[in-house]
Protein backbone atom coordinates (compact mmCIF):
# COMPACT_ATOMS: atom_id res chain seq x y z
CA UNK A 1 0.00 0.00 0.00
CA UNK A 2 1.38 3.40 -1.00
CA UNK A 3 2.28 5.84 1.77
CA UNK A 4 0.93 9.37 1.71
CA UNK A 5 3.54 12.10 1.42
CA UNK A 6 2.26 15.68 1.58
CA UNK A 7 4.10 18.41 -0.31
CA UNK A 8 4.04 22.19 -0.06
CA UNK A 9 5.96 24.18 -2.65
CA UNK A 10 7.51 27.54 -1.83
CA UNK A 11 5.31 29.77 -3.99
CA UNK A 12 3.42 32.43 -2.04
CA UNK A 13 1.35 35.46 -3.13
CA UNK A 14 -0.75 36.00 0.01
CA UNK A 15 -0.25 35.77 3.80
CA UNK A 16 -2.02 32.41 4.02
CA UNK A 17 0.74 30.93 1.83
CA UNK A 18 3.73 31.84 3.96
CA UNK A 19 5.95 28.97 5.08
CA UNK A 20 4.77 29.03 8.69
CA UNK A 21 1.17 28.52 7.58
CA UNK A 22 2.23 25.82 5.13
CA UNK A 23 3.94 23.91 7.94
CA UNK A 24 0.71 24.07 9.95
CA UNK A 25 -1.25 22.76 6.97
CA UNK A 26 1.23 19.93 6.45
CA UNK A 27 0.93 18.98 10.14
CA UNK A 28 -2.85 18.89 9.80
CA UNK A 29 -3.05 17.07 6.45
CA UNK A 30 -0.50 14.46 7.50
CA UNK A 31 -2.63 13.68 10.56
CA UNK A 32 0.10 14.32 13.10
CA UNK A 33 -2.39 15.37 15.78
CA UNK A 34 -3.55 11.73 15.84
CA UNK A 35 -0.06 10.69 16.94
CA UNK A 36 -0.19 12.75 20.14
CA UNK A 37 -2.20 11.88 23.23
CA UNK A 38 -3.14 14.24 26.04
CA UNK A 39 -0.09 15.19 28.13
CA UNK A 40 2.34 13.35 25.83
CA UNK A 41 5.93 14.45 26.31
CA UNK A 42 6.58 15.09 22.63
CA UNK A 43 10.13 15.35 21.31
CA UNK A 44 10.82 17.58 18.32
CA UNK A 45 13.99 16.02 16.92
CA UNK A 46 15.94 18.70 15.11
CA UNK A 47 19.55 19.63 14.33
CA UNK A 48 20.54 22.93 15.97
CA UNK A 49 23.42 23.47 13.51
CA UNK A 50 27.15 23.66 14.08
CA UNK A 51 28.60 27.12 14.72
CA UNK A 52 29.51 28.64 11.35
CA UNK A 53 26.75 26.72 9.57
CA UNK A 54 23.59 28.49 8.38
CA UNK A 55 21.87 25.67 6.50
CA UNK A 56 19.99 24.26 9.50
CA UNK A 57 16.21 24.59 9.76
CA UNK A 58 15.19 28.12 10.75
CA UNK A 59 13.87 28.17 14.34
CA UNK A 60 10.81 30.15 13.27
CA UNK A 61 9.73 26.99 11.41
CA UNK A 62 9.77 25.07 14.69
CA UNK A 63 7.18 27.35 16.32
CA UNK A 64 4.19 26.21 14.21
CA UNK A 65 5.02 22.58 15.03
CA UNK A 66 5.23 23.45 18.74
CA UNK A 67 1.88 25.24 18.56
CA UNK A 68 0.17 22.32 16.79
CA UNK A 69 1.56 19.83 19.34
CA UNK A 70 0.16 21.98 22.16
CA UNK A 71 -3.21 22.14 20.38
CA UNK A 72 -3.19 18.32 20.28
CA UNK A 73 -2.60 18.19 24.05
CA UNK A 74 1.12 17.39 23.98
CA UNK A 75 4.01 18.92 25.89
CA UNK A 76 6.71 19.64 23.27
CA UNK A 77 10.44 19.98 23.73
CA UNK A 78 13.14 20.46 21.05
CA UNK A 79 16.02 18.01 21.25
CA UNK A 80 19.23 16.67 19.74
CA UNK A 81 22.22 14.66 20.95
CA UNK A 82 25.88 15.53 21.44
CA UNK A 83 28.40 15.00 18.66
CA UNK A 84 31.14 12.45 18.16
CA UNK A 85 33.53 14.90 16.53
CA UNK A 86 35.25 17.98 17.93
CA UNK A 87 33.08 21.05 17.61
CA UNK A 88 30.69 23.30 19.47
CA UNK A 89 28.19 20.56 20.41
CA UNK A 90 30.28 17.81 22.00
CA UNK A 91 28.80 18.36 25.47
CA UNK A 92 25.39 19.69 26.42
CA UNK A 93 26.67 23.01 27.80
CA UNK A 94 28.37 24.00 24.54
CA UNK A 95 25.49 22.45 22.61
CA UNK A 96 22.91 24.61 24.38
CA UNK A 97 25.03 27.72 23.87
CA UNK A 98 25.24 26.99 20.12
CA UNK A 99 21.49 26.33 19.91
CA UNK A 100 20.80 29.60 21.68
CA UNK A 101 23.13 31.52 19.36
CA UNK A 102 21.21 30.04 16.42
CA UNK A 103 17.88 31.27 17.72
CA UNK A 104 16.49 28.12 19.35
CA UNK A 105 15.19 29.91 22.44
CA UNK A 106 11.82 29.74 24.20
CA UNK A 107 10.76 33.20 23.05
CA UNK A 108 11.12 32.06 19.42
CA UNK A 109 10.14 28.38 19.35
CA UNK A 110 7.81 28.30 22.39
CA UNK A 111 9.32 25.14 23.90
CA UNK A 112 12.30 24.20 26.07
CA UNK A 113 15.44 22.53 24.73
CA UNK A 114 16.73 19.25 26.15
CA UNK A 115 19.98 17.60 25.04
CA UNK A 116 18.68 14.06 25.12
CA UNK A 117 21.88 12.16 25.97
CA UNK A 118 22.90 14.38 28.89
CA UNK A 119 25.88 16.48 29.79
CA UNK A 120 28.56 14.05 28.60
CA UNK A 121 26.48 11.74 26.38
CA UNK A 122 25.98 9.12 29.09
CA UNK A 123 22.18 9.31 29.40
CA UNK A 124 21.48 6.12 27.44
CA UNK A 125 18.81 3.47 26.92
CA UNK A 126 19.44 0.07 25.30
CA UNK A 127 16.77 -0.84 22.74
CA UNK A 128 16.44 -4.40 21.48
CA UNK A 129 16.10 -4.62 17.68
CA UNK A 130 17.50 -8.07 16.69
CA UNK A 131 18.74 -7.06 13.23
CA UNK A 132 21.69 -8.11 11.07
CA UNK A 133 24.37 -5.89 12.65
CA UNK A 134 22.92 -5.15 16.08
CA UNK A 135 20.84 -7.06 18.61
CA UNK A 136 20.50 -3.89 20.67
CA UNK A 137 21.20 -0.24 19.91
CA UNK A 138 21.91 2.64 22.25
CA UNK A 139 19.42 5.51 22.07
CA UNK A 140 19.51 8.79 24.01
CA UNK A 141 17.33 8.19 27.05
CA UNK A 142 15.28 11.39 26.89
CA UNK A 143 14.29 10.57 23.30
CA UNK A 144 13.50 6.98 24.21
CA UNK A 145 11.44 8.20 27.19
CA UNK A 146 9.41 10.65 25.10
CA UNK A 147 5.85 9.50 24.44
CA UNK A 148 5.72 10.76 20.85
CA UNK A 149 8.01 12.56 18.40
CA UNK A 150 7.99 14.88 15.40
CA UNK A 151 11.22 14.62 13.39
CA UNK A 152 12.17 17.80 11.51
CA UNK A 153 14.99 17.21 9.03
CA UNK A 154 16.97 19.32 6.58
CA UNK A 155 17.37 17.22 3.42
CA UNK A 156 20.90 17.66 2.06
CA UNK A 157 24.07 15.85 1.01
CA UNK A 158 26.49 13.98 3.26
CA UNK A 159 30.08 12.88 2.72
CA UNK A 160 29.49 9.27 3.89
CA UNK A 161 25.72 8.69 3.85
CA UNK A 162 25.27 10.25 0.39
CA UNK A 163 22.34 12.29 1.66
CA UNK A 164 20.71 12.98 4.98
CA UNK A 165 17.00 13.21 5.66
CA UNK A 166 14.59 11.70 8.17
CA UNK A 167 16.42 8.37 8.45
CA UNK A 168 19.82 9.88 9.14
CA UNK A 169 18.29 12.37 11.59
CA UNK A 170 16.86 9.41 13.49
CA UNK A 171 19.99 7.28 13.28
CA UNK A 172 22.77 9.70 14.17
CA UNK A 173 20.62 12.33 15.83
CA UNK A 174 19.01 10.00 18.37
CA UNK A 175 22.21 8.14 19.28
CA UNK A 176 24.60 9.07 22.10
CA UNK A 177 28.31 9.24 21.41
CA UNK A 178 28.86 5.49 21.92
CA UNK A 179 26.01 4.74 19.52
CA UNK A 180 27.46 7.02 16.87
CA UNK A 181 30.75 5.15 17.24
CA UNK A 182 28.97 1.83 16.69
CA UNK A 183 27.30 3.16 13.57
CA UNK A 184 30.49 4.45 11.98
CA UNK A 185 33.08 1.74 12.75
CA UNK A 186 34.98 2.76 9.61
CA UNK A 187 38.69 3.29 9.07
CA UNK A 188 39.65 6.15 6.75
CA UNK A 189 43.02 6.22 4.96
CA UNK A 190 45.28 9.05 3.86
CA UNK A 191 46.35 9.32 0.21
CA UNK A 192 49.84 10.73 0.74
CA UNK A 193 50.06 11.85 -2.88
CA UNK A 194 47.37 14.46 -2.21
CA UNK A 195 48.16 15.24 1.44
CA UNK A 196 49.78 18.70 1.72
CA UNK A 197 50.57 18.46 5.43
CA UNK A 198 48.19 21.30 6.32
CA UNK A 199 47.37 19.60 9.66
CA UNK A 200 43.65 20.37 9.44
CA UNK A 201 42.78 16.71 10.11
CA UNK A 202 45.35 16.58 12.93
CA UNK A 203 43.73 19.56 14.68
CA UNK A 204 40.18 18.24 14.29
CA UNK A 205 40.54 14.57 15.21
CA UNK A 206 38.49 14.02 18.42
CA UNK A 207 40.65 11.10 19.55
CA UNK A 208 44.14 12.41 18.63
CA UNK A 209 44.46 9.46 16.26
CA UNK A 210 46.33 11.42 13.56
CA UNK A 211 50.05 12.09 13.58
CA UNK A 212 52.14 14.18 11.20
CA UNK A 213 55.06 12.09 9.92
CA UNK A 214 57.40 13.60 7.30
CA UNK A 215 54.82 16.37 6.80
CA UNK A 216 52.13 13.86 5.89
CA UNK A 217 49.10 12.83 7.95
CA UNK A 218 49.01 9.26 9.24
CA UNK A 219 46.03 7.67 11.02
CA UNK A 220 46.58 5.39 14.01
CA UNK A 221 43.92 2.71 13.45
CA UNK A 222 44.15 1.66 17.12
CA UNK A 223 42.83 5.05 18.20
CA UNK A 224 40.56 5.86 15.25
CA UNK A 225 36.82 5.67 16.05
CA UNK A 226 35.72 6.01 12.43
CA UNK A 227 33.77 9.25 12.87
CA UNK A 228 34.77 10.60 9.45
CA UNK A 229 35.60 14.07 10.73
CA UNK A 230 39.02 14.02 9.02
CA UNK A 231 37.34 13.30 5.68
CA UNK A 232 34.92 16.16 6.24
CA UNK A 233 37.55 18.80 6.97
CA UNK A 234 40.38 17.79 4.60
CA UNK A 235 40.66 20.63 2.05
CA UNK A 236 42.44 18.39 -0.48
CA UNK A 237 40.08 15.37 -0.32
CA UNK A 238 43.16 13.35 0.59
CA UNK A 239 41.35 11.16 3.14
CA UNK A 240 38.82 8.51 2.18
CA UNK A 241 37.52 5.01 2.85
CA UNK A 242 37.18 1.87 0.81
CA UNK A 243 33.69 2.49 -0.55
CA UNK A 244 33.28 -1.10 -1.75
CA UNK A 245 33.97 -2.75 1.59
CA UNK A 246 33.22 -0.10 4.22
CA UNK A 247 30.26 2.04 3.21
CA UNK A 248 27.54 -0.59 2.72
CA UNK A 249 28.02 -1.79 6.29
CA UNK A 250 27.96 1.78 7.58
CA UNK A 251 24.71 2.50 5.76
CA UNK A 252 23.07 -0.63 7.12
CA UNK A 253 24.24 0.04 10.68
CA UNK A 254 22.96 3.60 10.42
CA UNK A 255 19.56 2.38 9.20
CA UNK A 256 19.31 -0.14 12.04
CA UNK A 257 19.83 2.73 14.47
CA UNK A 258 17.01 4.64 12.77
CA UNK A 259 14.82 1.61 13.33
CA UNK A 260 15.81 1.50 17.00
CA UNK A 261 15.05 5.20 17.51
CA UNK A 262 11.35 4.68 16.70
CA UNK A 263 10.84 0.99 17.54
CA UNK A 264 9.03 1.69 20.81
CA UNK A 265 6.94 4.57 19.38
CA UNK A 266 4.68 2.69 16.98
CA UNK A 267 2.15 5.08 15.40
CA UNK A 268 3.57 7.93 17.50
CA UNK A 269 6.10 9.56 15.13
CA UNK A 270 5.64 12.09 12.31
CA UNK A 271 8.27 13.40 9.89
CA UNK A 272 8.80 16.77 8.17
CA UNK A 273 11.60 17.28 5.63
CA UNK A 274 12.77 20.68 4.41
CA UNK A 275 14.14 20.43 0.87
CA UNK A 276 15.63 23.91 0.95
CA UNK A 277 19.30 24.91 0.82
CA UNK A 278 20.21 21.44 -0.44
CA UNK A 279 23.88 21.74 0.48
CA UNK A 280 26.60 19.16 -0.26
CA UNK A 281 27.35 18.55 3.43
CA UNK A 282 25.65 17.84 6.74
CA UNK A 283 24.75 20.73 9.04
CA UNK A 284 27.49 19.37 11.33
CA UNK A 285 30.01 21.11 9.08
CA UNK A 286 31.06 24.54 10.40
CA UNK A 287 30.19 26.04 7.01
CA UNK A 288 27.38 25.90 4.45
CA UNK A 289 28.45 25.42 0.83
CA UNK A 290 26.36 26.60 -2.11
CA UNK A 291 23.20 24.55 -2.81
CA UNK A 292 23.36 21.96 -5.60
CA UNK A 293 19.75 22.44 -6.81
CA UNK A 294 17.00 25.08 -6.44
CA UNK A 295 14.88 25.14 -3.30
CA UNK A 296 11.97 22.73 -3.72
CA UNK A 297 9.61 22.74 -0.75
CA UNK A 298 8.54 21.13 2.51
CA UNK A 299 7.22 17.56 2.81
CA UNK A 300 5.52 15.60 5.60
CA UNK A 301 4.58 11.96 6.16
CA UNK A 302 4.13 9.30 8.82
CA UNK A 303 6.46 7.09 6.75
CA UNK A 304 10.17 8.10 6.84
CA UNK A 305 11.13 5.78 3.97
CA UNK A 306 8.49 7.19 1.64
CA UNK A 307 9.36 10.72 2.75
CA UNK A 308 13.10 10.39 2.10
CA UNK A 309 12.40 8.63 -1.22
CA UNK A 310 10.12 11.49 -2.33
CA UNK A 311 12.76 14.07 -1.37
CA UNK A 312 15.47 12.06 -3.13
CA UNK A 313 13.33 11.92 -6.29
CA UNK A 314 12.45 15.61 -6.20
CA UNK A 315 16.11 16.63 -5.85
CA UNK A 316 17.20 14.34 -8.68
CA UNK A 317 14.45 15.70 -10.95
CA UNK A 318 15.95 19.18 -10.74
CA UNK A 319 18.57 20.66 -13.06
CA UNK A 320 21.73 20.92 -10.96
CA UNK A 321 23.55 24.20 -10.37
CA UNK A 322 26.75 24.89 -12.27
CA UNK A 323 29.46 26.17 -9.96
CA UNK A 324 28.32 24.00 -7.06
CA UNK A 325 29.97 20.82 -5.80
CA UNK A 326 28.24 18.88 -8.57
CA UNK A 327 30.81 17.41 -10.93
CA UNK A 328 28.32 15.58 -13.17
CA UNK A 329 24.65 14.50 -13.39
CA UNK A 330 23.39 18.07 -13.84
CA UNK A 331 20.47 16.91 -16.01
CA UNK A 332 17.00 16.29 -14.53
CA UNK A 333 16.57 12.62 -13.65
CA UNK A 334 20.25 12.06 -12.85
CA UNK A 335 21.43 11.24 -9.32
CA UNK A 336 22.76 14.50 -7.89
CA UNK A 337 24.40 12.85 -4.88
CA UNK A 338 26.42 10.55 -7.12
CA UNK A 339 27.15 13.65 -9.19
CA UNK A 340 28.95 15.08 -6.16
CA UNK A 341 30.54 11.87 -4.90
CA UNK A 342 30.74 9.18 -7.55
CA UNK A 343 31.01 6.32 -5.05
CA UNK A 344 27.99 7.46 -3.04
CA UNK A 345 25.63 4.65 -2.00
CA UNK A 346 23.05 6.76 -0.17
CA UNK A 347 20.08 4.83 -1.52
CA UNK A 348 21.03 1.85 0.67
CA UNK A 349 19.42 3.57 3.65
CA UNK A 350 16.10 3.63 1.80
CA UNK A 351 16.25 0.10 0.36
CA UNK A 352 17.54 -1.48 3.60
CA UNK A 353 15.03 0.49 5.64
CA UNK A 354 12.21 -0.87 3.49
CA UNK A 355 13.63 -4.38 3.84
CA UNK A 356 13.57 -3.96 7.63
CA UNK A 357 9.95 -2.84 7.58
CA UNK A 358 10.48 0.80 8.59
CA UNK A 359 8.32 1.94 5.66
CA UNK A 360 7.74 1.69 1.94
CA UNK A 361 9.24 3.27 -1.17
CA UNK A 362 5.79 3.26 -2.78
CA UNK A 363 4.28 6.69 -2.18
CA UNK A 364 1.63 9.11 -3.38
CA UNK A 365 2.82 12.72 -3.46
CA UNK A 366 -0.09 14.95 -2.44
CA UNK A 367 0.32 18.67 -3.02
CA UNK A 368 -1.47 20.86 -0.50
Amino acid sequence: MAAEVYFADLNARKPQDNKVNKIKKLFERAGFADLIDENDLTAIKIHFGERGNDGFINPIFVRPVVDKIKEAGGKPFATDTNTLYKGERKNSVDHLVTATEHGFVYSVIGAPIIIADGMLSKNISDVEINQKHFKTVKIARDIENADSMIVMSHFKGHNLAGFGGALKNLAMGCAPRVGKMQEHSMRPKVDKEFCTGCQTCFRNCPEDAIQMINRKAQIDVRKCIGCGECMQVCPEDAIGVNWKTEVKGFMERMTEYAYGAIKNKKDKVGFINFVMKVTPDCDCAPWSDAPIVPDIGILASKDPIALDKACYDLVNNQHGFEGSQLKSNFEPGKDKFVGMREDSQGYIQISYGEEMGIGTTDYNLIKI
